[in-house]
């Protein structure tokens, strides 16, 4: 029988990474600079294990090789097959990420036989002076943009916004970005590790050597284009359910509520994910499977489950994300 599943987070050690994590999540960890935390994926090599329940040690490939569409759902299956089309992370920034884009399914298919890289952040907390990067705010050619990494005055283009919890930023694929340090976010991307990286204030590896930069492939991967939505404009409502993202590869919506809600699934033929970022809670599904869930853990809720009921014990908030609208 399926149930709600919660995975084994895979923890990423990086340059830039931080000790925000394990203290968000609750958990243990020798690693050191963990910047990320990949808390669903089905990506080759990190593919994630069940951490509960019967079906204890088996990998997220496993279950859909078993299950299907009665874990992703029936126009999932039609459309992505045996690929789970989501990565979720959890991600500390000690120091600020490189500035980068991920090309487009298009691109990303012809050069990695890959999915693209369309993905959203939400600011779970951040120090008083963090800030990101996300598009341009001058106008820039793909000479302009070569001329600008060989000034050194690349960086002066992109649009930097002073960030604070509760910030949303959507970043289709080809959209210029980076996270500053002092954020930690939560990210909803499709199932994809294709990054170019266009700068990274010429920073070295743990071996001491320049950390590659991928300028050629990003040039034509960037969308050039000014845009004015780059950050997501949004009024938080306490006990509702509230859009924040409806795209081809994701509907995410936020929840934050201190009592019991139920949430009907039974015309979504989509699995659904829950990412608690705050709080803590009892989740039961239509068969009367029960998990607790408490801040910095996600839940992935098979297709085939009809509705489920959220009961928490203090105020909680949450990320709903599935496939469709």
């Amino acid at each position: 029988m399926l149930y709600p599943f919660l995975f084994q987070p895979i923890l990423k050690s990086v340059i830039w990474g931080g000790d925000q994590i394990c203290t968000f999540k609750g958990m243990e960890s020798q690693q050191q600079n963990i910047g990320e935390s990949w808390e669903i994926s089905a990506v080759k090599n990190n593919v994630s294990i069940v951490a509960n329940g019967d079906l204890q040690g088996q990998s997220l490939d496993d279950l859909i090789r078993t299950f299907g569409s009665r874990l992703l759902g029936a126009q999932v299956s039609e459309r992505f097959g045996t690929t789970f089309p989501l990565l979720i992370k959890f991600i500390d920034a000690r120091d600020a990420l490189s500035i980068q884009v991920h090309p487009n399914d298009q691109l990303a298919k012809e050069r990695h036989n890959s999915f693209g890289k369309t993905e959203m952040w939400y600011l779970i907390r951040c120090t008083p002076s963090a800030y990101l990067y996300s598009g341009f705010s001058k106008q820039l050619s793909p000479e302009g943009y070569l001329q600008s990494l060989e000034d050194d005055t690349f960086i002066n283009y992109l649009d930097k916004h002073e960030v604070q919890a509760g910030d949303v930023f959507y970043l289709p694929a080809g959209r210029v970005h980076a996270i500053g340090a002092g954020c930690l976010i939560a990210e909803i991307q499709q199932t994809s590790d294709i990054t170019y990286r266009i700068y990274d204030y010429n920073r070295r590896d743990s071996a001491g050597n320049p950390r590659e930069l991928h300028t050629e492939l990003a040039k034509d991967a960037i969308d050039y284009t000014i845009h004015s939505d780059h950050k997501l404009a949004y009024q938080p409502q306490h006990n509702s359910i509230q859009n924040l993202v409806a795209c081809p590869y994701f509907t995410t919506n936020l929840i934050e509520t201190d009592r019991k809600e139920t949430i009907d699934l039974a015309s979504r033929d989509s699995f659904s994910v829950y990412i608690c970022m705050e709080g803590q809670l009892e989740l039961t599904d239509d068969k009367g499977c029960c998990v607790q869930i408490k801040q910095g853990q996600t839940v992935l809720i098979p297709a085939e489950c009809k509705g489920i009921t959220l009961n928490p014990a203090v105020n909680c908030k949450l990320l709903e994300t599935f496939i469709g609208r």
